[in-house]
């Protein structure tokens, strides 16, 4: 098969692009680069010469986007401003490049009819745990009700963005049955991701293995769950190539439903780092400025994947940052 994966480049896209092409596929990654780097994909240049090429490029270049898409039989949407930190210094970006670009991949995919699987995020819930369970005894299902904030707190411009991109998806499923798939996911790691735009993970391994404080900011008492990037991949791979049935028009959550506080996360780095550093607790208005928003907690239920495509993850919290850290300190 030749799949186009854009933001092939990136973080979950590079991985992505080495599970397709292990897979014996041929493969084109679109990438602008903004937060993809071609040292993710230097060695499937010269180790796959016949069946991978990569092309620099925007999703907002619709003609561009058009052409690729005749040229591929099953495409992959990833491309997407990431990162808290980039998200709030660059909101238009994140509007414009997230908007365009879904409308330019959905509108040529939609009149041939190839399958496409676009890349949401856990953000479109917004704070629905936090005022519907305060207990914490329930994750969120694909159709638990979404909460979010007015744009003009900037933590949902990027939530609402996207939940915009799945609207666009439904309606060209819906109306001219285009066999599409969204696929909310939830913190994915593992190597490769950057800490430069507020990855939680790389930037707290980072800060111990090079002896400064490790930031949590609020309370560190807000819950998150971690999946490896490598299970995430293999699962939207078996979406679109193993389904017990087509998913078209159907939106699944992708994360791991085992949670723990971000300050317990900072304690168990330091631990398996052997590192001294203290802990500095850092108010969020002195990071992100005022309005900033988060949730307390947001995890996933990943019932409706898991009999898809009887799929579960396989990595454990102790593994995914024992391999962060290794890729972190083999890259120092």
């Amino acid at each position: 098969m030749r799949i186009l994966i854009t933001g092939g480049a990136g973080f979950i896209g590079s991985h992505l692009t080495q599970e397709c092409l292990e897979a014996g596929h041929v493969v084109t990654a679109l990438d602008n680069l903004s937060t993809g780097s071609l040292d993710n994909i230097t060695s499937f240049l010269s180790n796959y010469p016949d069946r991978f090429r990569f092309i620099r490029g925007s999703v907002e270049e619709s003609e561009l986007v058009s052409e690729l898409v005749k040229q591929h039989d099953v495409i992959y949407h990833l491309a997407s401003v990431v990162g808290v930190k980039r998200v709030l210094a660059e909101p238009l970006a994140t509007v414009l490049e997230g908007l365009r670009g879904a409308d330019a991949v959905l509108s040529a995919a939609a009149p041939l009819h190839r399958p496409v699987l676009i890349a949401s995020t856990s953000e479109v819930y917004g704070r629905a745990l936090d005022y519907l369970d305060p207990e914490g005894v329930h994750k969120l299902t694909e159709d638990s009700p979404l909460l979010l904030g007015p744009p003009a707190r900037h933590r949902w411009v990027y939530a609402i963005t996207k939940l915009a991109m799945e609207a666009l998806a439904v309606s060209y499923h819906r109306q001219i049955k285009a066999p599409f798939v969204i696929v909310r996911f939830f913190n994915t790691v593992g190597p490769r991701q950057s800490p430069a735009y507020g990855m939680v993970i790389p930037n707290l391994v980072q800060a111990a293995l090079s002896g400064r404080s490790l930031p949590v900011y609020g309370s560190g008492q807000q819950k998150r769950s971690f999946l490896h990037v490598k299970d995430a991949v293999k699962a939207i791979y078996a979406l679109l190539f193993s389904p017990k049935k087509p998913p078209w028009g159907e939106t699944f959550n992708l994360g791991n439903p085992s949670e723990i506080s971000i300050l317990s996360l900072a304690q168990r780095i330091r631990e398996l780092t052997g590192s001294t550093s203290s802990i500095e607790f850092i108010p969020y208005e002195v990071s992100y400025g005022d309005g900033f928003e988060d949730m307390q907690r947001r995890t996933p239920d990943i019932t409706k994947i898991q009999e898809w495509i009887d799929w579960h993850p396989q990595y454990t919290l102790d593994q995914i940052l024992s391999e962060v850290i290794a890729h972190v300190r083999s890259s120092c």
